[in-house]
């Protein structure tokens, strides 16, 4: 197959439309899709349709959110001319192919993968779970293989994602042709960013985010209402460093690591309160978000040109998708 023999690799990565990106999905996986994107051949998909799975009560919204996500992904630094942002409703070989993967997978396969039993558990669904929220990681299968992607950059709780691709991939060319990409998952350097409630994963649902988009303002407030190291009383204790929230922010986002360095070693002798930390931590998430919110409000001027993105991008990902579903039916023997 011609796409066995690219010059470049491909990348696949994407967010569902619920609502402006965040502080962890920077560290998650934005942050390697802006650093690869010179490197790959990268594609990102902006899942819609995912979204549904527990917002189809206001499919109104995601209009609205298609655009936000979009412009955080341009405010980042995405060079829409290298990289190829599209949208996944409006690709329906998707839909085609995940209709196909969905005889390869069981439906206990599916109840056992922890990022899906994670989800559940956290919007309580219980046993009234959507068959779409269920089996939404075979149509991340057909997302990731439509573009024939050989890596996907994702974070820590992802990985069980892709690893479920991997083995709807396996299993389709084993049962009839060698025609998909079996694709890697590629973790951050940070695998997960803390909510600022101290909660292990940051999620929009919880209300303990840091969006790219807040400004200074917004950023400061969130920051002094982050929880710290509960065993220290006084200014004077002795402080733990090790798994604390203030610290986790520092290192992912304090550019002046011998500030960082030196604010541990007074914290852990008593020599430093949890307001300076903290000053110091909102200065360097405001450094860090300056440059990103500028080059959002210049893309917020002109949305007729980030729709014209999305357009192009989308025509190019379903001409995609097109070929890898005429190579998939061909392997099946369909007509």
């Amino acid at each position: 197959m011609v796409y066995f023999h690219r010059m470049k690799k491909r990348i696949l990565t994407g967010d569902r439309p619920t609502g402006k990106l965040h502080l962890g999905h920077y560290v998650g996986s934005l942050k390697n899709r802006v650093k690869l994107q010179s490197e790959y051949d990268t594609y990102i998909l902006i899942a819609d349709v995912q979204a549904l799975t527990d917002n189809f009560m206001h499919p109104e919204e995601l209009k609205k959110n298609v655009l936000e996500v979009t412009l955080d992904y341009l405010a980042v630094g995405i060079d829409p001319k290298i990289a190829t942002i599209f949208i996944q409703s409006q690709v329906p070989e998707i839909a085609e192919l995940t209709v196909f993967y969905m005889n390869l997978v069981t439906l206990a396969r599916l109840q056992r993968n922890p990022t899906v039993k994670d989800e559940m558990n956290q919007k309580g669904f219980g046993a009234n779970v959507p068959i779409g929220f269920l089996a939404y990681p075979v149509s991340q299968a057909a997302d990731i293989t439509c573009v024939k992607a050989d890596l996907v950059p994702v974070g820590a709780d992802q990985v069980p994602m892709i690893e479920q691709t991997r083995e709807i991939v396996r299993k389709f060319n084993e049962l009839y042709k060698k025609v998909l990409v079996e694709p890697e998952a590629l973790v951050g350097e940070i695998s997960r960013l803390p909510g600022t409630d101290g909660n292990t994963k940051m999620s929009k649902s919880l209300g303990n985010v840091i969006n790219l988009s807040d400004n200074s303002e917004a950023v400061k407030a969130k920051v002094m209402k982050m929880y710290t190291d509960p065993t220290r009383i006084h200014p004077t204790d002795p402080g733990h460093v090790e798994g604390n929230l203030l610290f986790i922010y520092h290192d992912a986002f304090n550019e002046n690591k011998a500030e960082v360095e030196e604010l541990k070693k007074r914290y852990t002798q008593g020599k430093v309160g949890d307001v300076e930390v903290k000053e110091k931590l909102t200065k360097s998430l405001n450094k860090f978000l300056d440059p990103i919110r500028a080059r959002r409000e210049k893309f917020e001027k002109d949305t007729g040109f980030v729709e014209k993105i999305l357009a192009q991008g989308t025509q190019k990902a379903r001409a995609e998708a097109a070929d890898t579903l005429k190579l998939v039916k061909e392997a099946m023997q369909l007509p």
